[in-house]
């Protein structure tokens, strides 16, 4: 089934929204802690920050040799850390006042901070002031804005070696406006991330999202039993190791569909060959029953004729010698096959000897010279004197026996057997031709197989039984000799061709 990607639950979107929704999640709560803490944060650091300076600025004080140096220490203070120093006497008097300089913003604190000693020493007596020297103790006062200036935070702090009191005051800039202007801000910055989380959405497509469209798609071949695809993704991350795995997955599984196919295929040749080596078996069994089946009701019909008399004296040794040889029939029937199966099942050992071939030939057809008369079957020759060959004696008169037979049985009326011998350089071909009528081209091939009959009426004196060909297959076949057979112009040549010992 073939999988199909759902773009709205594309791994890329799924990133975008939760990259969006942080970020907007971080710009909203950065906004509401500084709306919220900010300007209070900001009081504090600033009182924090002008006590510190404050105390600083005693300890010089307190080292100053005189007033210029006092007023050049005030001066340095002042602009460095943008605050208005004012130093009230023993007597309560304001002293040590830094001229103004052409900055309004420098005038309107002098005026403040005076406005705020002269407020404060009102409000407190000259026991109260003479007690805070004592304490030493520094406190610090925010003054609230007003319409026509913003808020001052004013750090008092008393000099117990000189018996002062140490005023320094610095404005407080108007923090709302600030945080409106931050605000504004963080709109323009809100449109920038918009962008931002845009390009991110593109790097994390050919960061994650291309990569794992490969592999699904990999993947996907896999799923259709196709590896001929592999990932090529090279990064080192746990996409790339997911690739590598993948590739390594789908060679494992090509290797296994691989060898389940070759031993499938083997598994088929095996039950194929089983069937057909099953047919071989049922085609046996029906021949031999088939073979069998004439010589023993000859010799059923027969003996039972015997049993009850029903024979002439005189006819009784003929029907006795048609038993004896229909015996003999069935007997050479079962030595062939079990010469044939020996054969076939390669248990047997050829004996093999130097002997002239030539000698065998004419042994063989000795063997044969009376039903040649019969047939009035002429024989002509063309062999070759002492052609030596290695090989063992009787396998080959099993096979020239056959092929005699063979020829015997297919040559017409007054028919030639022609059996010559042809020196092809270290070998020697023997062929045995008959006159008569030729194999269809069809047939040729199966002529060795067991119990295969070109002519289905067989003659029964010369006492074939179907096996004779199959038997010389495998005899010529354990010598490494090749042989065969085919139509000629005058009938059917049978051939085999021998290896001669060359001296």
């Amino acid at each position: 089934m073939k999988m199909k990607i759902n773009k709205k639950k594309s791994i890329t979107k799924k990133l975008f929204i939760i990259t969006a929704a942080m970020f907007a999640l971080f710009i909203g709560i950065t906004l509401i802690i500084q709306t919220v803490f900010f300007e209070k944060f900001y009081v504090s650091k600033k009182r924090s920050s002008l006590q510190s300076n404050v105390e600083k600025f005693k300890q010089e004080y307190n080292k100053a040799a005189n007033n210029e140096k006092v007023i050049e220490l005030i001066e340095e203070y002042e602009g460095t850390y943008n605050m208005k120093i004012v130093i009230l006497n023993g007597a309560n008097e304001l002293s040590l006042i830094t001229k103004p300089n052409r900055n309004k913003l420098d005038i309107a604190k002098l005026r403040e901070v005076t406005e705020f000693i002269n407020q404060w020493t009102e409000r407190t007596n000259n026991a109260n002031l003479e007690s805070f020297k004592k304490r030493g103790e520094t406190v610090n006062i925010i003054t609230q804005k007003r319409k026509d200036r913003p808020g001052n935070i004013t750090v008092i702090s008393p000099n117990s070696k000189r018996n002062e009191i140490i005023f320094a005051v610095t404005s407080l800039q108007p923090i709302n406006e600030a945080v409106s202007v931050i605000e504004e801000m963080y709109k323009y910055f809100s449109i920038g991330a918009v962008f931002f989380i845009i390009i991110l959405a593109f790097i994390y497509s050919n960061m994650i999202t291309k990569p794992l469209i490969k592999i699904n798609r990999v993947a996907t071949k896999m799923s259709k039993l196709d590896f001929s695809e592999k990932c090529t993704i090279k990064s080192e991350d746990e996409i790339g190791n997911m690739a590598l795995s993948l590739n390594f997955l789908s060679e494992n599984l090509n290797e296994a569909l691989t060898s389940l196919k070759e031993a499938n295929s083997k598994l088929e040749e095996d039950i194929e060959k089983e069937r057909k080596l099953e047919k071989i078996r049922r085609e046996f069994v029906a021949a031999v029953s088939h073979e069998l089946k004439t010589p023993i009701s000859l010799i059923d019909g027969y003996a039972m004729g015997l049993k009850d008399n029903i024979f002439e004296e005189e006819e009784k040794d003929y029907y006795l010698d048609i038993i004896i040889d229909e015996g003999k029939k069935m007997a050479n029937l079962v030595n062939d096959m079990l010469d044939l199966s020996n054969l076939e099942s390669g248990s047997f050992n050829l004996t093999r000897e130097e002997f002239d071939i030539c000698n065998l030939i004419k042994f063989t057809l000795k063997k044969y010279r009376n039903i040649i008369e019969e047939k009035t079957v002429k024989i002509e020759l063309n062999l070759l004197e002492q052609t030596m060959v290695y090989a063992d004696w009787n396998r080959m008169e099993q096979v020239i026996t056959n092929f005699i037979t063979n020829a015997l049985r297919h040559v017409n009326e007054n028919g030639t057997i022609y059996v010559s011998m042809i020196n092809k350089d270290d070998k020697t071909s023997i062929e045995i031709e008959n006159t008569g009528s030729t194999i269809p081209k069809e047939e040729l091939s199966k002529i060795w197989d067991k119990f295969y009959k070109v002519d289905k009426s067989r003659n029964r004196k010369l006492g074939g039984t179907g096996l004779g060909l199959s038997i010389v297959k495998n005899i010529l076949t354990a010598h490494n000799y090749s042989f065969g057979v085919e139509n000629t112009e005058r009938g059917v040549k049978f051939y085999f061709v021998v290896k001669k010992i060359l001296k």
